[in-house]
């Protein structure tokens, strides 16, 4: 790795940094959001009892494990700062106790999983055909949680130390078994059972443990990780306070946007199984746009808490910069590809034509959404690389719960419903009115919470550079 003090600190230098670190790790997003575009699309075209459970399924499953997955993510700022301070030892050391935090953190998401009823009790009445393939699903995802969050691990470890290659190349590698194993357990082919959404929920689980075998190969036999001397040793109490200090925060914050994504499934299953699967591609769509703008986050705060660790303010202040800059840009061409491809991204998802019709006026909000998405994505990694992960979680608890999922609900389906109703017909003339009530209420305070993290991270910056 080159000497980062070689060349003059300029932006246009920290661009290319970001840039080369973001695109495997977007890629590598990419390839694990494909999981879940797979998994929807092969369960729009066995029918849509099967479409309805996987986008309530998957909706229960995402907000468990991404807050997990937000408390194992601690670790690449912590690594970061070690690697950027040649603390090489420090490395492996945190990744031991990430591996330590993630078994931990399984066993409880595990105990959320048994239990669908308490958050399906959002939805009304669910057929009893969709509930059995809901549970079913969620049963053989515990099995997938372990290895999951372990592999989190790894991915902490290779973005925090500029080696994100490694999980992308996993993650590639993975997607075409998912996708061979997904056709064998959801069309019951070679001889199994055509087990529909619990056949998505299986494949999920072989592949996870595949991944992280693969990932754990890697650490053993790549010279460069062999530095850290990375074993998972003891449980030490003092590491897993530093993680759990910045990891829950943190993991809350992940909470608090998918929860969003879940209650909203939860209450527009209320508008029956067309409107639901309409909301699910939707949903699907902000996620996988979501990833861009996330892949520069975990670039831009890995590059950053590299350069607090070395203490070299000037270059972490020129980093995050960089960071909005890319995440911007890229927000706006994602942006422009989904208002000029939307029949074809349609086509893609289903064959159904009521889903297709309602999911087509609910497409007209995406663009704004993810554009406030984005900006809110990237303050929030890189406010992370300061270790500062407690106010930016307040910020969003006000602006994601209360306005977009509080104010969503009680303009869309409680005492108020309606009320938007002319501003949705302008935007979204055919939309179902509770489900489009609760996209626009969570843009807006997608909007606010971009506005508000934007704001902390200028005071924060001034803190550490008067310092």
């Amino acid at each position: 790795m080159s000497d980062p003090t070689a060349l003059p600190p300029t932006l246009k230098r920290y661009l290319k940094e970001t840039v080369r670190q973001a695109w495997p790790v977007l890629i590598s997003a990419w390839a694990s959001m494909a999981f879940a575009v797979i998994d929807t699309t092969m369960a729009g075209h066995t029918s849509a009892a099967d479409l309805q459970a996987m986008s309530l399924a998957v909706s229960i499953y995402l907000t468990i494990f991404v807050g997990l997955m937000g408390v194992v993510h601690a670790l690449i700022p912590i690594i970061g700062q070690h690697f950027g301070a040649g603390h090489h030892e420090a490395v492996g050391q945190a990744w031991g106790q990430g591996v330590w935090l993630a078994l931990g953190l399984s066993a409880a998401g595990a105990i959320t999983l048994l239990f669908p009823e308490a958050w399906l009790a959002f939805s009304g009445d669910i057929d009893a055909q969709v509930m059995a393939k809901i549970r079913h699903y969620l049963y053989a995802l515990i099995l997938a949680m372990p290895a999951a969050l372990i592999f989190r691990t790894i991915y902490s470890l290779g973005t925090a130390v500029s080696r994100p290659k490694v999980v992308m190349a996993i993650n590639l590698l993975s997607i075409p078994v998912k996708a061979l194993l997904n056709w064998t357990f959801m069309f019951g082919k070679f001889g199994m059972p055509a087990l529909g959404a619990a056949g998505a929920g299986l494949s999920t689980a072989v592949v996870s443990w595949m991944m992280l075998a693969m990932g754990l190969w890697v650490l053993r036999n790549d010279r460069f990780f062999r530095q850290f001397r990375l074993r998972p040793g003891r449980p030490r109490w003092q590491a897993q306070k530093e993680l759990l200090r910045l990891g829950l925060p943190m993991g809350g914050s992940y909470l608090v946007e998918a929860c969003a994504f879940t209650f909203m499934a939860l209450m527009v299953a209320r508008e029956g199984m067309f409107v639901s699967g309409s909301h699910q591609i939707m949903a699907n769509l902000a996620a996988l746009c979501y990833m861009m703008p996330m892949a520069i986050g975990i670039a831009c705060a890995s590059l950053t808490s590299q350069a607090i660790g070395a203490q070299d303010l000037a270059r972490a202040r020129l980093t995050g910069r960089a960071g909005f800059i890319l995440a911007l840009t890229g927000a706006l061409l994602t942006s422009a590809l989904l208002v000029i491809f939307k029949p074809q991204i349609l086509a893609f998802y289903t064959t159904d034509p009521d889903v297709t019709r309602l999911a087509a006026q609910l497409l007209f909000i995406l663009p704004v959404f993810h554009m406030f998405d984005a900006m809110q994505c990237i303050n929030t990694y890189v406010l992370r690389a300061y270790k500062v992960a407690v106010i930016p979680l307040v910020m969003q608890v006000v602006a994601l719960t209360g306005i977009g999922l509080v104010g969503g609900w009680y303009l869309g389906f409680g005492p108020a419903a309606g009320t938007l109703q002319p501003i949705i017909f302008a935007l979204m003339p055919q939309a179902p009115t509770g489900a489009a009530t609760l996209w626009l209420m969570a843009a807006l305070g997608l909007g606010l919470s971009a506005l508000l993290l934007r704001l902390w991270y200028w005071r924060t910056l001034k803190r550490y550079l008067q310092h």
